[in-house]
């Protein structure tokens, strides 16, 4: 196992979301309680090493909570990644008709990355794009990438994380956007799981043309836990002494491309189930006759349900 182990916010920073059972993760949902429910989950997730926290404008208070806690704690160290694009709508609300709205314009860039600074500060240390999809018009937008170009030569690490059944050629065209010479993008955040291995060979190529990976979801959203009801991960976890979630996290830290995975964990009992996975060793390959197509994984993820 080579990738470290970071926290992603998703489920963290607003009181819905559609992780499987995220409803009775955290059932004090009010601000000052969503609040100290992250407080609890970053100080276990410091004390098991965690140094990597993942964070989204769309993603509610996430930013605002991580930002209040490293002031806090005074982790300095801690090692902030963060994205633009998605407007968080639900209004603290678990169920909403629309819960985020995607823009990739130049001015919402603009706007999100003045307040995500006026946020972390220079705790900041990787900007991302938030889930290109072969609809977005960022890569093509000469004003946007100019401002990436800034950015990166002002020091922030410019990233990228992709989304759909079409992850492998965002991939792809991620890791050839060079501006001056030199690659623009040294990041790419995507899904890998059990479930959804589609984007491993693109994946592969980056991280050898030398973008760092992060992998997100590899949980599938609850799915590859013991919430989820697919038998042979969980027979194979019973066999093996270990829950579903740790197995499934292990495997993809197991990718040679893989630099972070992300726990999702909205719990401390949940992240230190999760980071168990530090303790089992597994090849890349196993349990993958569980592989779906990237079709079928995503329509299936489209039919989650927000909690």
């Amino acid at each position: 196992m080579t990738a470290t182990f970071g926290l992603g916010l998703a489920a963290l920073g607003r009181p819905g979301y559609m992780t499987v059972g995220h409803r009775d993760d955290l059932p004090d949902a009010t601000e000052p309680g969503m609040r100290r429910a992250a407080f609890q989950t970053f100080d276990e997730a410091w004390r098991l090493g965690v140094r990597h926290f993942d964070a989204a404008r769309s993603y509610g208070l996430a930013e605002s909570f991580l930002a209040t806690w490293i002031e806090a704690r005074g982790h300095r160290d801690a090692v902030v990644s963060s994205k633009w694009g998605y407007r968080y709508t639900a209004n603290w609300q678990r169920v909403a008709d629309v819960h985020e709205v995607k823009d990739h314009s130049f001015t919402h860039l603009e706007s999100q990355l003045a307040e995500s600074r006026a946020l972390l500060g220079s705790s900041l240390h990787v900007y991302q794009l938030h889930s290109l999809t072969p609809d977005s018009p960022a890569l093509d937008d000469a004003r946007v990438l100019d401002r990436l170009e800034q950015l990166r030569d002002e020091g922030l690490a410019m990233g990228v994380s992709v989304s759909g059944p079409r992850q492998a050629e965002l991939i792809e065209q991620v890791a050839s956007v060079r501006r001056n010479g030199t690659p623009l993008f040294g990041w790419v955040q995507a899904t890998w799981n059990l479930l959804e291995r589609s984007a491993g060979p693109a994946l592969s190529a980056a991280h050898d043309a030398g973008l760092h990976v992060i992998i997100k979801e590899a949980l599938a959203n609850g799915r590859l836990s013991p919430r989820g009801d697919l038998q042979p991960l969980l027979t194979e976890a019973v066999r093996r002494g270990t829950t579903a979630d740790a197995l499934s996290l292990a495997i993809a830290a197991a990718q040679p491309f893989a630099d972070v995975v992300l726990s999702g964990a909205a719990t401390p009992a949940h992240l230190r189930q999760n980071l168990s996975a530090r303790e089992l060793t597994v090849g890349p390959d196993e349990l993958a006759g569980m592989s779906l197509t990237a079709e079928t994984y995503w329509r299936e993820r489209t039919g989650l349900k927000w909690t």
